[in-house]
């Protein structure tokens, strides 16, 4: 079966979100992101390809918080992409997603200081999973070593799992088989992943909502994570 072009989407209905982080530890638990303890966070070196920020509405005692989780926003005209001097991240064609080549990166940031979302880390130190968490470890997903730029990838592991399954039985991929870490964790269902190039799909659907809208789309980013600002709870 002929490799078939895709344009993965994620939908984050914000209505949904009650800030819960299930997203951000099933991040962590996906893709072998580590930890590096409460000294680490205080000093900038948070690890996270996958975080949730708070904002407060209203004025005391009316306050209310609103949550919105923030990663790698897989943009079609992506800043990062050309600022790199070694090429290691690059516009996946076929998947339309950032993809980043991990034994290539030689950890300059400048793709970091060019993302607008700041939605890219640097892996400080040797990634360590002390007993009994390396027994947990993806086999799917390599451990990276310290000194490079690692995001959010749309759990692109899984999506080729999907594709692999799908051409194994000689189908077409069908609506709901992929579904990244953070969208299969959420007690919510605030999140919704998949192809935008199909139009009976629930994320075109979403994408279509008078609701939806994009992160600093006034940038020409054409950002692949699109929003559901809050109202009417979508129901489809």
């Amino acid at each position: 079966m002929p490799e078939q072009e895709h344009h993965w989407v994620m939908v984050i209905d914000l209505d949904r979100c009650n800030g819960c982080q299930a997203c951000v530890v099933a991040c962590h638990a996906e893709n072998n992101v580590p930890t590096v303890g409460a000294e680490g966070v205080v000093h900038g070196r948070a690890m996270h390809w996958l975080h949730v920020e708070r904002f407060w509405e209203g004025e005391y005692p009316d306050v209310k918080a609103r949550f919105v989780p923030l990663m790698c926003q897989q943009c079609g005209h992506a800043p990062c992409e050309p600022v790199c001097p070694v090429f290691a991240t690059y516009h996946n064609e076929v998947e339309n997603i950032n993809a980043q080549i991990y034994n290539r990166c030689i950890g300059t940031r400048y793709c970091a200081n060019n993302c607008p979302y700041i939605a890219r880390v640097f892996n400080w130190f040797d990634p360590e999973f002390p007993e009994p968490l390396n027994e947990q470890l993806n086999p799917d997903v390599t451990v990276r070593r310290r000194g490079i730029m690692e995001k959010c990838t749309f759990c692109i592991q899984r999506i080729r799992r999907a594709e692999e399954n799908a051409a194994a039985e000689e189908r077409p991929l069908n609506d709901g088989d992929v579904q990244p870490a953070c969208a299969q964790s959420c007690p919510t269902e605030a999140i919704t992943f998949g192809d935008l190039g199909d139009p009976e799909s629930r994320v075109a659907r979403l994408v279509r909502s008078g609701r939806s809208f994009r992160l600093l789309e006034e940038l020409g980013t054409e950002p692949a994570v699109v929003y559901l600002k809050e109202g009417d709870v979508y129901v489809g």
